[in-house]
């Protein structure tokens, strides 16, 4: 289906839209999570972000490039999770404010 196509069944509110963009897309978007987060669990979440980014987004935006909105959308979401992930580890699930009252005792 052409990216025109998908972009009209989004206006339209069809459930479809999800569906085409994941059978088009889905390999592509995947791709980019899993080179991102190298998890198969977060990439499908980063990738499940995308679809219901897109389905909030359009309308109202139109995107020019399809394929190059949902990778912005799939690398953002990815990141965003990345981050999130390695910030966690780093700490080791203790709050900053559990680690400076221990500190200060």
């Amino acid at each position: 289906m052409e990216d025109s196509e998908i972009i009209r069944l989004y206006n339209a509110r069809s459930e479809e839209a999800i569906s085409e963009t994941a059978q088009k897309y889905g390999h592509y978007c995947h791709s980019i999570a899993m080179n991102i987060l190298s998890n198969e669990e977060d990439a499908e979440e980063s990738v499940n972000d995308t679809w219901y980014a897109a389905w909030q987004s359009i309308p109202p935006q139109r995107p020019q490039i399809l394929s190059a909105f949902l990778a912005r959308l799939t690398r953002n979401f990815s990141l965003d999770r990345w981050r999130k992930l390695r910030a966690f580890k780093r700490g080791g699930g203790e709050r900053s404010e559990e680690r400076f009252s221990r500190n200060a005792e």
